[in-house]
């Protein structure tokens, strides 16, 4: 088979021809049609990611397929079941392995290209404004980097549970996207005194911020009393350090969130949020905005458009089948 590999992080992924893998026990093997990418991705091209793999190894964290070869053990989800699936790589093929228990079955209504990109998008801003951002309607709420894969998933949700949404992204495409997601007011970010401007919209209750660096900065001295910061993520590639004393007078809580770490310590809590975004699919309350699609062949030029923070929504590569 055909794969996108990782085989020294000192030199760019390319693609090449591997043995097509055997399921494990507890695993399923997928015949992939698409892959979502996502930025942990560009983190373990280069081997900084916190769950890099061994090398050699492919890249994509995010795939939809069907599933054609079942590991001892397993006896669901069956052969030919369509299916997405989140783990740590391997993606970026045309078959995996994945863990059996880590497979969502699939509408057949859903396209494989929307599949490869729901689960941790929506799954991240669900479970984000939920369970640890506790979004009620009437709340303001702040989206940082809001035309970004994750990012205007929390816009579209926010606006759902009843939020005032401030959709924060750069340039005007991207914030006419987050204005049709469900964007109340939208603030391009490289204004002048973004703080001064989300201020005068009466502050932010909760914020979202999967973008760090300044923009975290602003949104935090422009968070009302007693709001919440949910920290998602550092695009921008600095990590802000947060003065206490600011969470202190303002009473503000800043909050970490790792979709993946739900995986381990509450699955349950994860399944339920996947359960409810799937029946919103199927109810056509959802659709997931995928801003470029890629073959195989091109998986180098859509890392590119990832890195350089160009792309609106998710970044698909769709993986032909022969």
């Amino acid at each position: 088979m055909r794969a996108f590999v990782v085989s020294d992080h000192a030199t760019a992924p390319s693609v090449i021809e591997m043995p097509t893998p055997t399921p494990g026990p507890g695993q399923v093997r997928i015949r992939i049609h698409a892959c979502a990418l996502n930025f942990a991705d560009l983190l373990m091209a280069k081997g900084t990611y916190q769950d890099t793999p061994a090398l050699p190894f492919a890249l994509g964290m995010e795939v939809a397929g069907v599933v054609e070869a079942l590991g001892d053990g397993v006896t669901s989800p069956a052969i030919g079941t369509r299916v997405a699936v989140f783990e740590g790589s391997g993606g970026l093929a045309e078959a995996g392995v994945f863990s059996a228990e880590r497979c969502v079955a699939i509408p057949d209504s859903m396209p494989f290209e929307q599949a490869a990109g729901f689960i941790v998008a929506y799954g991240t801003s669900h479970l984000a404004l939920t369970d640890r951002g506790h979004v009620k309607k009437g709340d303001r709420l702040l989206v940082l980097g809001a035309a970004g894969g994750v990012g205007l998933t929390a816009v579209e949700l926010g606006a759902k549970m009843g939020a005032e949404v401030i959709a924060v992204a750069r340039g005007p495409e991207k914030l006419a996207i987050a204005k049709a997601a469900g964007a109340a007011h939208v603030l391009d970010s490289e204004t002048a005194d973004l703080r001064a401007e989300i201020k005068a919209l009466g502050g932010a209750d909760v914020v979202y911020d999967a973008v760090g660096g300044d923009n975290f900065k602003a949104a935090m001295r422009a968070t009302n009393p007693g709001g919440r910061i949910i920290v998602i993520g550092f695009a921008s590639g600095d990590i802000p350090q947060i003065p206490a004393n600011h969470l202190l007078v303002k009473n503000i809580d800043v909050v970490g969130f790792y979709w993946g770490g739900y995986l381990k310590w509450a699955p349950e809590r994860l399944a339920k949020s996947l359960s409810q975004l799937m029946e919103m699919y199927e109810a056509g309350q959802l659709t997931l905005h995928i801003g470029a699609t890629f073959p195989l062949d091109d998986a180098g030029e859509a890392m590119e458009l990832l890195r350089s923070r160009k792309a609106s929504g998710k970044v698909v590569v769709t993986i032909a089948q022969s």
